[in-house]
């Protein structure tokens, strides 16, 4: 299988890798069916992505786009970080192979699941805000 070097670069040398204490929000998406499992840790400062960790376990793939998608967002506004993409994600990586593009899938909803639950824990109802989740066997 072919990965672009970005894909390399960001599976051996993954940024943002950890939990964070206490962190405003937390997500998690995949399954042990699919083999793939995303953890993502965001600490939230006004709406501001402060701070951005992750936690995968899954192919090469599924860390360089969880990678990936935490350089993309930290810093950024919660508004800005719900228009990130699995597309977006992708082409930051100079692209995946077909049976990859999954992955990038799953980086994007592992944010936006961390984001519903710092909105569950902000006593707001996420669904308008982040729209439904849908399971690992959609994105198939």
């Amino acid at each position: 299988m072919n990965y672009s070097e970005k894909v390399m670069d960001h599976f051996t040398n993954p940024r943002n890798v950890g939990e964070i204490e206490n962190a405003d929000g937390i997500g998690e998406v995949g399954n042990a069916k699919c083999g793939d499992i995303m953890k993502m840790y965001l600490k939230i400062d006004g709406d501001v992505i402060t701070d951005v960790k992750f936690k995968t376990f899954g192919c090469g793939a599924a860390v360089a786009t969880s990678s990936m998608a935490t350089e993309m967002i930290k810093g950024k506004t919660i508004n800005e970080v719900l228009k990130l993409t699995n597309k977006a994600v992708m082409e930051a990586l100079d692209g995946l192979p077909p049976v990859k593009v999954h992955c990038s899938v799953l980086a994007e909803q592992a944010v936006k699941a961390a984001l519903t639950d710092y909105y569950k824990k902000q006593g707001v109802d996420p669904e308008p805000i982040v729209g439904i989740i849908p399971d690992c066997e959609d994105c198939h």
